[in-house]
This record gives structure tokens, C-alpha cells and sequence, in this order.
């Protein structure tokens, strides 16, 4: 492996913030903010994969979004339901693996049954992974994970990290080396609490819709700017 190559991140999380208030900033309802940020999301997407990063995660709808309205909330779940339907097309033309981080309760049945199908038909797919964290919470995640190695008879002294690790949603996903937020807010917001553990921060004042691929080749180049120690 070269130095370049080293020097890129495994794995990128985006938070994306700041749709509402760029539709506020254009004088446009909310959904077209929402619609803008869609969009760029399949632009960094592709951009960020193809500059060889394995594994990109986004935040999409946290746990706590349904306190919005119904009409914002129909309006993200219609463009989650198209992004796993009509353009399904899009993971299969770049290659990119699909998985889907989060609670499937309270998920509309038509929203649900896509997932499974395009995560199938795309679990072969090698240009990298995609993650959408969609009804999802950090916390849940690890308390789930918790759950479930309880249920599973594991004894109390028998836990480590790995097998927390190994029992959080989509376990392959590999902690994250940066966390990019946008909209200049600086805070996790609940996102990947266990994978953020030594993840390097880049928070940008531009909105989610302005992101570009340009975006992306200057958050790589600031991350190979960092030195991780790792606690050492």
C-alpha cells in the first residue's frame, strides 16, 4: 500500500445538518431543502467512495426526528423510499454496497421491505459501503447491543469491547477514523457513539445541499493533516 493510500480514512460519517435552514436561506419550503440535500448526498457519496474510502456512514433520520412535523416527516420518508426504489439503480451503476443502521420500528412496511431487497442485491457490490443511518440512535445502538448479549447467555466476565463491537447494527462497519459535520454546529447529536470513540472532527459552516465532491478531496486532505495517537 502506498502512503497515499494509507493516508485515507477507512471509514467517513457525515452528519448531515443544515437542510431546513437552506431552504429558509432561498425562500424555499422545507422539503426542497430536504430534496437539495438529497441530492448531495449521492454526489459525496460517489465522490467519497471513488476516492477510495471503504465505508461511508450518513445520518439521515435520527430517533428523535419524529417530534417534527407529520408533513416534514412524510416528506424525508417519500425521498428515503426513493432512494431504495426508484434510484436503487444508482448503488447498482457505482457499484457501492448497501446497509441500512437503525430501528426498523415505526418504518412504513413499503420502506421496510426495500431495505431488505436492495441490501441483497447489493451485498456483492465492491466499490464500497454505504451506511444510512435511518430511525436511528447511538444510544439505542448499544443498548440494543447489550440486549442481545444478555439474551445470548454471554457471562458478565466474558464481555469486552469486541463483543460489543460485534453486536452493534451492520457489526462489519468499522469504527469511524472522521466524523464531518455541516452547518457549523459542533456536536455528535447521538450519532455512532461506539464508533466515534477516536474519530478525528471536521465541522464545516457550509450547509448539507452546498456539499460537493470538491468537499470531499478537502476533507480527505485535511485528514491526512492529522497525527492519531490514540490515547498513546
Amino acid at each position: 500500500m502506498s502512503a497515499a493510500e494509507s493516508s485515507i480514512p477507512r471509514h467517513v460519517g457525515y452528519i448531515i445538518d443544515g437542510n431546513r435552514r437552506w431552504a429558509r436561506k432561498h425562500g424555499l419550503p422545507t422539503y426542497e431543502g430536504h430534496l437539495a440535500g438529497y441530492n448531495a448526498v449521492k454526489e459525496v457519496a460517489f465522490a467519497t467512495l471513488e476516492a477510495g474510502v471503504q465505508y461511508m456512514s450518513v445520518y439521515v433520520f435520527s430517533s428523535e426526528n419524529w417530534s417534527r412535523s407529520q408533513e416534514e416527516i412524510k416528506g424525508l420518508m417519500s425521498l428515503v423510499l426513493r432512494l431504495f426504489t426508484t434510484d436503487a439503480k444508482y448503488f447498482d451503476e457505482n457499484n457501492i454496497r448497501l446497509k441500512v443502521l437503525g430501528m426498523r420500528e415505526g418504518l412504513d412496511d413499503k420502506i421496510i421491505k426495500s431495505i431488505a431487497k436492495l441490501e441483497a442485491r447489493t451485498k456483492n457490490n465492491t466499490a464500497g459501503t454505504l451506511a444510512i443511518c435511518l430511525n436511528y440512535g447511538g444510544q439505542q445502538e448499544i443498548v440494543d447491543a447489550v440486549k442481545h448479549i444478555v439474551s445470548s447467555g454471554i457471562k458478565a466476565e466474558d464481555v469486552t469491547n469486541d463483543v460489543i463491537a460485534e453486536n452493534l447494527y451492520g457489526a462489519e462497519i468499522p469504527p469511524m477514523d472522521v466524523i464531518v459535520r455541516t452547518s457549523g454546529e459542533k456536536r455528535l447529536s447521538n450519532f455512532m457513539l461506539w464508533r466515534a470513540a477516536y474519530s478525528e472532527f471536521i465541522f464545516l459552516k457550509k450547509m448539507w445541499p452546498d456539499m460537493t465532491k470538491e468537499d470531499v478531496t478537502a476533507i480527505i486532505k485535511e485528514y491526512t493533516r492529522r497525527h492519531r495517537r490514540f490515547g498513546g
